[in-house]
């Protein structure tokens, strides 16, 4: 099962439970971040939650995790009712298509403006959960002291009335330099990641990031909040660069990123790719997920 908060969780408790392992992948849907952005719909839950959904997960023979932080959080949406067993198994992408050379002219041919510019790039959706507005705000006030250097806004969303109104705030010598390409896909998405300089995400909530994972695959730093689950690994292993997310961490963060020499930042690329050979690579993360499903096919009654 795929998602929560709708009736086929109910559906597959009640015809498999006891009879035929299941498993639940909530994808981030129990995040407390849900709890303080939405109180009222938090309260709205509460009797599906109770009356439902918790059955379902505690019924169902693995809750499956993306991160160990999601895991964690996930107890705090409902501490007094969250009993299930739990599994991390970690999701990740296949390498690029082609080579980085190849992938960097077939996005330049389409955006021949980008062509030879330095550019960090956001790569989702243009929405308010994402932090894009803090990314926009940080690069606004740092963009005087950089001219070298431009943002790629990547991803739908971009003409709808929140993003709208924030570029109605841009300044004409900063808006000249955030290019708003709109949703990129296949050979153009991994040709944006292979001719950015790193990748930045200043979300206030994500599960696991796959987006971030693409941009480790394509050696490229990534520029994270804490509030990506995988933020921890990404710390530990110095593939990126981690704040907090409010307007005073995203300009701390792109500020040190601006700081870097060449050199840190070629290493910091160097170890983006050898951390998602190690943790992030699916060729290898499916491998958990069949095991457990030969084991509980095992138990079977």
């Amino acid at each position: 099962m795929h998602g929560l908060w709708s009736y086929p969780g109910i559906a597959a408790r009640k015809a498999f439970a006891g009879r035929i392992p299941f498993m639940v992948f909530p994808h981030g849907m129990l995040d407390p971040y849900f709890k303080r952005a939405f109180p009222l719909k938090h309260v709205k839950k509460l009797p599906f939650w109770m009356i439902a959904e918790y059955w379902n997960l505690r019924r169902a023979d693995r809750v499956l995790f993306t991160t160990a932080l999601e895991r964690d959080l996930a107890a705090e949406s409902f501490p007094w009712m969250h009993r299930w067993i739990p599994e991390v198994t970690a999701l990740g992408t296949t390498p690029p298509p082609a080579e980085a050379e190849h992938l960097r002219g077939v996005f330049h041919a389409a955006f021949p403006e980008l062509a030879g510019k330095r550019f960090l790039l956001y790569l989702g959706r243009i929405h308010p959960k994402k932090g894009a507005d803090l990314l926009l705000d940080a690069f606004t006030k740092l963009a005087p002291q950089h001219p070298e250097i431009h943002l790629v806004m990547a991803g739908p969303g971009a003409d709808e009335e929140w993003a709208s109104s924030l570029r109605a705030t841009l300044t004409p010598e900063v808006a000249s330099r955030i290019h708003w390409p709109g949703m990129l896909e296949g050979e153009l998405k991994w040709g944006a990641f292979a001719a950015s300089e790193a990748f930045a995400l200043p979300s206030h909530q994500e599960n696991f990031g796959i987006a971030v994972v693409e941009a480790l695959a394509s050696a490229k730093p990534v520029l994270i909040t804490h509030p990506v689950n995988i933020s921890p690994e990404i710390e530990a292993d110095g593939a990126g660069l981690v704040a907090q997310d409010t307007p005073q961490g995203i300009q701390k963060m792109l500020s040190a990123w601006l700081a870097l020499s060449p050199e840190k930042r070629a290493t910091m690329g160097q170890q983006a790719l050898a951390t998602y050979a190690e943790r992030y690579d699916m060729r290898r993360n499916t491998a958990p997920i069949l095991r457990l499903v030969e084991t509980l096919r095992n138990k079977t009654p």
